[in-house]
Order: structure tokens, then sequence, then C-alpha cells
């Protein structure tokens, strides 16, 4: 602990003796300090103990002390010392009776006793607390390192907890309480999720202190990792403001866990290349040898039905539209190295999604497979996960979220931005159906695109209709192309063709019902799709003519 007065009392050598303000001796004395200004405060920083002989002080005057005790006071000095047998052979009663008023300590310094014996008292007791701090920070570093090496961030938390007699927590990027210690302050932890994300929008290192009515307790964040963006969070909980000694123990906590922090990211690297490996092996037909290479990393998403999940980027759909819709994406066989994961989610949707994937699947204990695709064109994201698993679910809930927020607030560039994702889901399926569930979730992927859907199921294709597929561009021109010759004969007032293959089409060739629909005779009917094959040089007893029309007249309505 740092010095005091009551400390400095008991210095047997220093003989001090306590004439006013016996009540507030436990002050810490930051430094003791020798000024006979008549006004020394414009000088003083606060925690001082003023020493003085009254050279230039009217000690007597009773108005004249009140007015400088309680400048000093007011000033933050926490005790004054007095040297008899100097300017006064005692303390005057005047000042005695201001600093009672004042409640500030007035100390009687013997004339054996130099100010400079007092001086040197607090210097050794501050560098001496000082050192205390210093060691004892030393041994917390040496156990938070051997609680790291031993049993990982979990022991880190529960040494740093003891140290700071408190609790502290960590959490992942996504703001979620990985782990606490001790048990008990998971509540506490989970109250804070909004502060820690409102750090994690502040480019590492970043620390903010939490405390208020609704918290119980002084609570510190502090961002880990080493990059533009933290790669996790880490909350220390106090009854009071940290310590020397104390503040060593996080510091020491917070570069332990952003090496664990890192070391994990290289990990993540190296286990991505080989989830690249089982993807290409799967797509490739060859379930057993992928089964072989997930070994334990994720042997378990193998032996169940999965999902797969098939995402791009706002980039990359708008390049995937000038493409033709049956050309089959063909994996890269060799996948970027870089991991998605160390992108600004803000700057790159698929970097968000797969922190939301992941931090899922890590929380639900579930092995899920994501690899991030590269090119040219932009930007994309294959996700292998358990059918039913909490990582799907985080997936639906993410692209749900980015659907409310496109649709709420469209007209805002910024919210458009951070919704630029296209995401295709397929069916459930097993490791042989590898490269049917990779064609299902290409088919969501093309059909949510032309929707303007963040997200597809493939069930949700077979539940509903074809005709939204008719607002393609080149639909449209076909059925233009194909009507066109029909609506310049009906242009020129000689009949009704166009309504008179809707009506028909849509009796299924029936005349007495279609030429009820139109009010016309059915000779008068007959006569008019016969003028429709003429015009078009095709025959309607043809079912592809007749499809072609039907779905030409549908293209053209839906405009």
């Amino acid at each position: 602990m740092p010095p005091t007065l009551a400390s400095l009392v008991h210095h047997s050598a220093l003989k001090l003796t306590v004439r006013a303000g016996g009540d507030r001796l436990d002050v810490p004395v930051r430094w003791a300090h020798v000024s006979e200004l008549a006004d020394p405060v414009p000088y003083m920083e606060g925690g001082e103990l003023l020493l003085v002989t009254a050279l230039k002080l009217d000690a007597e005057d009773p108005e004249a002390m009140a007015r400088y005790v309680k400048r000093l006071a007011g000033a933050g000095v926490v005790g004054l010392g007095f040297a008899v047998g100097v300017t006064y052979e005692e303390i005057p009663k005047a000042l005695v009776d201001a600093a009672e008023h004042e409640g500030l300590p007035l100390l009687e310094v013997p004339r054996r006793t130099p100010f400079l014996a007092i001086s040197k008292a607090v210097s050794a007791a501050i560098a001496a607390d000082q050192y205390r701090a210093v060691t004892a920070g030393f041994a917390a570093q040496r156990e938070l390192t051997r609680q790291a090496l031993a049993t990982g961030p979990e022991g880190v938390l529960s040494a740093l907890a003891a140290q700071v007699d408190g609790w502290a927590a960590l959490y992942d990027a996504s703001g979620a309480v990985v782990a606490t210690a001790p048990e008990w302050a998971g509540r506490r932890a989970a109250r804070l999720t909004a502060d820690v994300e409102r750090l994690r929008e502040r480019p590492a290192p970043a620390s903010s202190v939490v405390g208020g009515p609704e918290h119980e307790d002084r609570v510190e964040l502090h961002s880990l990792g080493t990059g533009r963006r933290p790669r996790a969070a880490l909350a220390v909980g106090t009854a009071a403001a940290l310590g020397t000694a104390e503040r060593y123990a996080v510091h020491s906590a917070i570069a332990l866990l952003t090496l664990t922090t890192e070391r994990s990211r290289s990990l993540h690297a190296a286990e991505q290349r080989v989830g690249a490996a089982v993807l290409r092996m799967l797509l490739a037909g060859e379930p057993d040898h992928a089964r072989a290479v997930a070994g334990d990393l994720y042997g378990e998403l193998l032996d169940a039905p999965y999902r797969m999940i098939v995402a791009e980027s706002a980039s990359a759909a708008s390049a995937a539209r000038v493409q033709s819709d049956d050309h089959a994406h063909v994996p890269p066989s060799r996948p970027t190295a870089a991991t998605l994961a160390a992108s600004d989610p803000h700057d790159d949707p698929l970097a968000a999604l797969t922190e939301v994937v992941e931090s899922a699947a890590a929380r639900a204990g579930e092995a899920v497979l994501v690899v991030p695709e590269g090119g040219s064109e932009g930007q994309r994201l294959v996700v292998l996960a358990a059918d039913g698993g909490a990582a799907v679910a985080a997936c639906g809930e993410y692209a749900a979220a980015l659907e409310a927020a496109r649709e709420g607030v469209r007209e805002e560039a910024a919210v458009a931005g951070e919704a630029e994702l296209v995401v295709g889901m397929s069916a459930p399926a097993g490791p042989i159906a590898a490269a049917a569930a990779y064609k299902q979730a290409e088919q969501a992927l093309s059909v949510a695109r032309r929707r303007g859907r963040v997200c597809v199921e493939h069930e949700q294709m077979a539940a509903g209709s074809v005709l939204p597929l008719l607002a393609d561009d080149a639909v449209k021109a076909f059925a233009d192309g194909l009507l066109r010759a029909l609506h310049e004969h009906d242009a020129t007032g000689r009949g009704d063709l166009v309504a008179s293959v809707r009506a028909w089409l849509s009796r299924h060739g029936q005349w007495d019902a279609a030429a009820a629909d139109l009010g016309v005779h059915r000779h008068t009917l007959r006569y008019r799709m016969r003028r429709v094959e003429e015009i078009l040089g095709r025959s309607l007893d043809d079912p592809d003519v007749r499809m072609e029309l039907w779905l030409a007249l549908k293209a053209t309505t839906a405009e």
C-alpha cells in the first residue's frame, strides 16, 4: 500500500504529533512538498503533504489562516506539516482552529526532524509500494503463463480473476461469451454484449470502462488481436479501480490471450486448407478419401445429413447475372489461402457470414466446413454444415435479418450495402450426394439472385412457382420476339390474335369454352388461330409451340 499520514505518524524516527484532523490520517500521500509561499496552491497537484515553517505566513491571524487552510483543502492537499521551533515555538491556535474547521490533518514537526527526513520517508514508502506491485505483477505473470500453457484461456481467466479479486470473461469475435471465471460471472458477462459490440467497432487495441447503476461492479473491456479488427474481447470486473499489481496481471492476460487468438487464426487457416481438400474430394465423388482426410476434424460432419450452402457477395452476383443460367460453377482446384474471418464484416458481407456461422458452430460444439473461393469475378463462400444444427440456423437467421433490413430501409445506401449478400442452400444430403447438393445450392442461389432475395432454400423452389423465373431479361426478350408479329397484326385493327391465343391456351384448346370467354363464334376463333399459325409459321398442334406461347404470354403479363 502507498504511504499514509498514519504510517508517517507511526514512523518512530520522525516524531510527528497530530494537532488536528486525527480522523483523516488514512489518506494516501502522493508526495511531500516544502513551500513557504503564501499561496502554494497553483503548484499543487493534489495528494501532497505540505511542509511549512510559516516564514511568510501570519499564522496567528484567524482570518488569514482560515483562507489559507481552505485553499489547501480545496486543492486536494492531504495534510499540513508545521515545523515548530523555527518561526513559531508552537503551532498558533489560529492555524489549529482553521485546520480543525476544514478537517485538514495538521502534524507538528519537531525541530530535530528535518523536512528532508519526511520527504525521504515518503519517497522510500512509495518506492517500496511500487516494488511490491512490480514483484506481485511478475508473480501474476508467471502464474498466468503457467495456466495458459496448462489449461488454455480458461486457466488464464481463472488466474486473472483470483489476482484482481473479481471476475473475468472472454468473448469471441461475434460478441458472444466464450468462458467466464468464476462460473457465477456468466450472467454479468452476458449483460455486456452491447458494450463488447461497440468496442469491436473501434480499431484494435481498444479499451473502455463500464460502470453505473445497472452494473454491480466496475468493468474494464479490452479488445484482443493484432489486426485492424478485434478477434475477441476480455472483460475484467472488480469492486474498485485496479491497482498497479492488478494492472500488471490484466496486461499479462491480454498478451497471453492475444497470442492464443493469433495461434488459433493460424490453426484456422490450416483447417480451412484441409476443408478445401475435403470439399474437392466430395464433389469429385470420392467420399471415402474425403472421410480419410477429414479425420477427427470434419469426420462427424460427413457421418450425418448436412446442408451445402453457397454464398456470393454483391460483386460476384452482379457478374453472374450476365452468365448463362445453366452454366455450372466448378470450385477452383486451389481455393484462396487467406481467411475471410480476418476481414471486416462491415466491408465484406461474406466475412460477416463466416463469422456468424463459425461462432454458432463453436458455441454448439459442432463441426462446420467453410471454404472461401476467390477470383476475378468476385468472392464466394461454400459451407458444409450439419442439417438442423446451430450453423445452419444461424445462417438462416442472419439472412432473415439482412432481408428485414433491406426491406425496412431500402433507400439508405449504407444499409443496402451491408445486405449485398446472396445465399443458396441445398436440401439435406450425405457424402455420396455432395455433387448433387452443390448443384441444388447453386440453383437456389440463382433463384435468390433472380428474385432479389438474400437466401433461398432448395425446398422452397419445389414448393414455389416457376413464374417468378420468367422475370429474367433473356426470357422477356424471347417473349417479345415470339409475340411481336401477333402484336403488329392486332395493331392494324384486323383482329385480336394475342387475346385469342391466351383464351384458347387457357381453355386447353377447347373451342367452345374459349370462344365464349372471348364473346365470339367458335368459327371466328378457328379462323384467328389459323392466322396465328400462318403468321408464326408454326403449328399449334405442336406441344412445344403451345408451351412457348404460354410462357411468352406469362412473361409479358408479368411486366
